[in-house]
């Protein structure tokens, strides 16, 4: 598979994915560190791809979203941004939100 389509297949398999430097563990640069802290507050599962350990994807996820930096918040298929707009949605109670409402749901119990 070309690297667009891994990029574009791992955005749309995953309504909340983190591309980042590390992991959430433990990320490997302060801006995706903020970030990931960030997102892990808001209670939602979410996926991550460490961008270190993949230089193709590194290389190509810039232009696929015209978008230079790291780490990227991926939400249903969307760029929601890098670490000063998650931080500041955070700060403002919308990345909650955001995530929330993009997290699958759990079937209701017959």
């Amino acid at each position: 598979m070309e690297i667009m389509e891994v990029i574009k297949d791992q955005i749309e398999s995953n309504d909340i994915l983190l591309y980042m430097k590390g992991s959430p563990n433990q990320p490997m640069c302060g801006f995706s560190a903020r970030t990931v802290q960030a997102v892990m507050e808001c209670g939602q599962k979410f996926a991550y791809v460490d961008i270190l350990s993949n230089q193709e994807i590194r290389a190509n996820l810039p232009k696929y979203a015209n978008w230079p930096t790291f780490p990227q918040l991926w939400v249903k298929g969307e760029l929601v941004g890098g670490c000063d707009i998650i931080t500041e949605m955070f700060e403002k109670g919308e990345l909650k939100t955001l995530l929330d409402e993009a997290a699958p749901k759990a079937a209701p119990e017959a």
